[in-house]
């Protein structure tokens, strides 16, 4: 058995996230001590490794838990999960395009600004300031 802060340490996941992930029900300690400390297992261990990793992959909680639970299936097909990425990789390609919109956007700003001129004549500040000077009206 670890201790929450075995397990924080063993992963490299807060404490605070650890509880958070608690109350998701997506993770529970296996028993609790005399002193009321949490216990986990190495099966909690590798449940919120397997968590982190997915979190940092963008992952929504619900996602994870729908992982969590097809995990628990082996034998299952995995179409599913393979669901799961597709529709997670094409909100990560939408977010991309959009974020190269934004970087386009704020590269012509700053690009049409002279550092040397005063804040009243400055184009970034302009260009905030009134949209029509943006090539776009969506950002």
């Amino acid at each position: 058995m670890y201790s929450i802060g075995q397990l924080s340490e063993m992963t490299n996941v807060k404490v605070s996230t650890i509880r958070f992930y608690e109350e998701k029900k997506l993770i529970m300690p296996t028993n609790r001590s005399e002193g009321n400390q949490r216990g986990y297992s190495q099966n909690e261990v590798e449940k919120l490794s397997f968590i982190k990793h997915a979190r940092d992959l963008g992952l929504g909680l619900e996602s994870i838990r729908k992982l969590i639970e097809l995990n628990n299936h082996p034998e299952e097909n995995c179409r599913d999960a393979h669901e799961v990425a597709e529709t997670h990789l094409n909100l990560v390609k939408e977010k991309i395009k959009k974020l190269k919109k934004l970087e386009k956007e704020l590269k012509r700003i700053a690009t049409g600004c002279s550092s040397g001129v005063k804040v009243k004549e400055c184009y970034v500040i302009k260009s905030l300031s009134d949209h029509k000077l943006c090539n776009s009206t969506k950002h």
